[in-house]
């Protein structure tokens, strides 16, 4: 093994491993880095594997006599071979061991799905990836990887990631094999199936999510997630309009049944006949005015100023968003009543707004023109829609 290279850092002492550590140099690397870690006195230990080749058991009792003298001692960039080892001593069950991650490129790759938080790309015939907007996705990857497993587990059909990836160029994705799998907007694009077809193919689906009785802790809580969006807004409306905004999320009764959280045609797939829900980050469970409002957003809400943002967002014309939303809500109501479906929507459209409200003002949208047309026409729609409706569900 060649020299310990080491950076100390608020605390952090990174030691970075290289070759082989066995019982031939295994007293020389542990004298090293006790030298090391009484010169630096860390709270935190990092050994950077990325070099490691092999540990041998003498390695390994290097490693649990570290961990002992400085508790929060963790392993990065571990190989598959090295990591293999850890695993199978029992190392990952006490400690922080994380894999070394392949690099991957989607440049070039058609996006087929985009969310909240990220893109999902195509990056062969068989696999796609999800790429994260936060470069420091990987407890974001994790979290999702386990709501995923939550939702497959209680019958909900989703695509289960298989392996984490670095994307060339910064950040991390998920991978997925998705074998013949179509988003239902490319369906409707290509003109393989009708708006009549995707909604009812998008309502089944979603009517078998909102049936589906979660734990509570096991996922986040849209109603609390929207009192916070209402909360923000204290400043920004009149304080009768606020305080019946608030009270109105706030009188929604807790509900534990599963929400999907961004649901639209670029986040449901078809494969083999079968559809196949993605992008599990925003699961979580309420009542279904929430998800109403959420897919308001998406087919009306966020491109009604501008008609453009649809066909970069979904690649349909507003026009046929509107047609797929209202069909797909009367489906979902399971009636033809005009007046019984706008009132659904007008609920819908109160979470919506205030969303849309928020969501704005927190992106500058106030020292811009487009922001504050946006930030307006929000305020507009829901001066009228509190001025009528006094219940959300």
């Amino acid at each position: 093994m060649a020299e310990i290279k080491h950076t100390l850092n608020d605390g952090v002492l990174t030691i970075s491993l290289s070759g082989h550590i066995d019982s031939a140099n295994a007293a020389d690397v542990e004298k090293e880095i006790a030298a090391l870690r009484e010169q630096a006195a860390p709270h935190t230990v990092v050994l950077d594997c990325d070099a490691l080749q092999y540990i041998s058991s003498a390695g390994l009792r290097i490693v649990l006599r570290l961990k002992k003298a400085v508790s929060d001692t963790r392993l990065v960039n571990v190989s598959p071979e090295v990591y293999e080892i850890f695993d199978m001593t029992g190392f990952t069950e006490m400690m922080d061991i994380q894999k070394a991650y392949r690099v991957i490129s989607v440049e070039g790759c058609e996006v087929i799905g985009q969310g909240a938080n990220g893109k999902v790309y195509r990056i062969d015939p068989d696999t796609i990836v999800k790429v994260y907007l936060n470069p420091d996705a990987l407890p974001e990857i994790h979290r999702e990887r386990e709501l995923a497993r939550t939702a497959f587990v209680l019958g909900v059909p989703t695509a289960i990631p298989y392996d984490v990836v670095r994307i060339e160029g910064g950040g991390y994705g998920s991978v997925f094999e998705l074998l013949n799998a179509t988003s239902f907007a490319k369906l409707l694009i290509r003109g393989e199936k009708t708006v009549d077809e995707i909604a009812k193919m998008s309502v089944d689906l979603l009517k078998l999510i909102h049936s589906t009785v979660v734990k509570p802790e096991s996922m986040p809580d849209m109603r609390a997630v929207a009192l916070d969006w209402a909360a923000f807004l204290k400043d920004y409306l009149p304080s009768d309009q606020f305080e019946k905004l608030y009270g109105l999320i706030e009188a929604v009764p807790e509900d534990n049944h599963m929400m999907h959280g961004d649901y639209h045609i670029k986040n449901v797939m078809l494969q083999n006949g079968e559809t196949l829900l993605i992008d599990m980050d925003t699961l979580c469970h309420g009542h279904p005015v929430f998800e109403l409002a959420s897919m308001y957003n998406a087919y009306v809400g966020y491109s009604e100023l501008d008609h453009d943002n649809i066909l970069s967002f979904l690649g349909i014309t507003y026009e046929t968003a509107g047609e797929l939303w209202c069909k797909m809500l009367a489906l979902y109501l399971g009636t033809t009543d005009e007046a019984a479906i706008r009132q659904t929507e007008e609920k819908a459209m109160i979470v919506g707004y205030t969303r849309i409200m928020r969501r704005t003002i927190r992106r500058n949208g106030l020292n811009t023109e487009d922001g504050r047309a946006v930030i307006e026409n929000a305020r507009r729609h829901l001066t009228e829609l509190l001025m009528k409706v006094d219940s959300l569900t």
